[in-house]
């Protein structure tokens, strides 16, 4: 695999700097959120998918930038805020805020471990796709099939379980081999999903497993 040459500090800075600012706009999206009516939050959702495919087409033209980025992430968080207020009315916001810890200390975890390990988790790569195609799968049953509490105990974790490998997976190469200047961006985007994707399956773990206290 190429390695660039920038130094491993001054990149790591630039991207975990940018996921920052990225998260902020995802935040200030999830408080406006409120404020949007709910046929726009589908047009909103829709037009996530597109930014995402979209993404996708421009980063081998190497031509994703910032103003993509921040964009994509602020209109996901406008489509979190369904997803957060429904948790917060159902399970109060302590929950909501439990997943959040939860989230930020897995993703802390991993980084370091990623980023500190002479392991190179180049491998999980095919691994972690064949899990995603999985669980997008399981996800498209789920709308025909009811998995019970057992069932979506396991997706919600299987979920948990793929993103953090992909957390394992992005800092390790980005530590490792670094990456070229135009590529930061789509880096910066990647670590995002992976975070939010993350953070859904533990919510939604979390969210499961309190209904089965009852």
């Amino acid at each position: 695999m190429q390695t660039y040459s920038v130094s491993r500090g001054s990149l790591m800075s630039r991207v975990f700097l940018g996921l920052f600012a990225s998260l902020l706009f995802a935040t200030i999206g999830v408080y406006a959120g409120q404020f949007v009516p709910p046929v726009l939050v589908s047009i909103a959702m829709f037009a996530e998918i597109i930014m995402i495919v979209v993404a996708m087409f421009l980063q081998r033209r190497r031509t994703i930038g910032y103003p993509f980025v921040f964009s994509f992430t602020f209109i996901s968080g406008l489509t979190l805020y369904p997803t957060i207020a429904y948790y917060t009315q159902t399970y109060g916001s302590g929950l909501v805020l439990e997943a959040l810890g939860v989230t930020a200390i897995s993703f802390l975890v991993a980084s370091i471990v990623a980023s500190r390990s002479s392991m190179d988790f180049s491998f999980l790569g095919g691994f972690l796709f064949i899990g995603l195609i999985a669980l997008i799968l399981m996800g498209i049953v789920s709308f025909f099939v009811h998995f019970g509490t057992t069932g979506q105990l396991i997706y919600s974790f299987i979920g948990i379980a793929i993103f953090i490998g992909y957390i394992l997976f992005d800092v390790n190469r980005l530590s490792k081999y670094g990456v070229a200047e135009q590529y930061v961006p789509w880096i910066v985007l990647s670590l995002y999903l992976d975070i939010i994707n993350l953070f859904l399956f533990i919510l939604q773990f979390f969210g499961v497993s309190s209904n089965s206290r009852r």
